[in-house]
């Protein structure tokens, strides 16, 4: 009987420990406290000045949802994240709260998160209640990461405006989905293969002094919280004769 009842303690005590590994291995579901602040009046749909670098698309980027990160910003690697944010106040806030994407960084009373007017109204039940979440200014709330989605859009490069063909090349990573984040980038002549490790210079921007010649392809290294890294490789080819301001699709997309 001693025997059984050991066994049966056992039995218990593993399946705790099982039951508790099972809850940390879905803790990416799970939601952290903070507090998040908007933008003031005149940014209704963020911010084109943002330090991720997207310019105007990062005021218009998933319909205008789009917010400042203080930590989550992590020096520009968090740049086009998405989370979900919601508001814990029971009188104003809806249980689904907003899917924003991190286009700027910045922070404000001890918040993780300035919104824009737009997303900032959105976490509300009603129109009602969304002016009076704003009237507040500041919120308790509670996020979680989650995986961005562009329905129909690929990975694109935009290039920025500063750089000078074909002595300096920047641009910056539009439409990026999933939940990874881009770690490194690297720019390759497609007829010899030979790789040049870029820099990011900030936010979302990577840069070079000295680009290869002739069409460039681009590799992109996914880093996951787990530590998985994988390598993705563009489809499409940024031309020979690229342009400051043009967009190139890359023809790939991850999930």
């Amino acid at each position: 009987m001693a025997f059984s009842q050991l066994s049966l303690s056992f039995v218990f005590a593993t399946f705790l420990l099982l039951q508790s590994q099972g809850e940390a291995a879905t803790c990416s579901d799970c939601f952290t406290h903070s507090r998040a602040a908007h933008y003031p009046n005149s940014d209704e749909h963020g911010t084109e000045t943002g330090r991720c670098g997207f310019g105007t698309f990062g005021a218009t980027i998933n319909g205008g949802d789009v917010s400042a990160a203080s930590d989550l910003y992590r020096d520009g690697v968090g740049c086009g994240a998405c989370y979900q944010v919601r508001c814990t106040n029971s009188n104003y806030c809806s249980d689904k709260g907003v899917t924003v994407v991190v286009t700027d960084h910045g922070s404000s009373d001890r918040t993780d998160f300035i919104l824009s007017r737009r997303a900032f109204g959105r976490m509300a039940q009603t129109t009602n209640a969304a002016a009076s979440l704003l009237d507040l200014g500041v919120v308790d709330i509670e996020y979680r990461r989650v995986a961005c989605s562009y329905p129909s859009k690929n990975i694109t490069f935009k290039i920025d405006e500063n750089s000078n063909y074909p002595n300096y090349l920047a641009f910056v990573i539009w439409y990026q989905q999933g939940i990874k984040d881009i770690t490194a980038v690297q720019l390759c002549e497609t007829q010899n293969l030979v790789c040049k490790l870029l820099d990011r210079s900030y936010g979302a921007v990577w840069t070079t002094t000295s680009p290869p010649s002739g069409p460039l392809s681009i590799r992109m290294l996914f880093s996951g919280d787990d530590g998985d890294e994988t390598w993705f490789i563009s489809v499409n080819n940024i031309p020979e004769d690229w342009k400051p301001g043009n967009t190139y699709d890359s023809g790939v997309q991850v999930n």
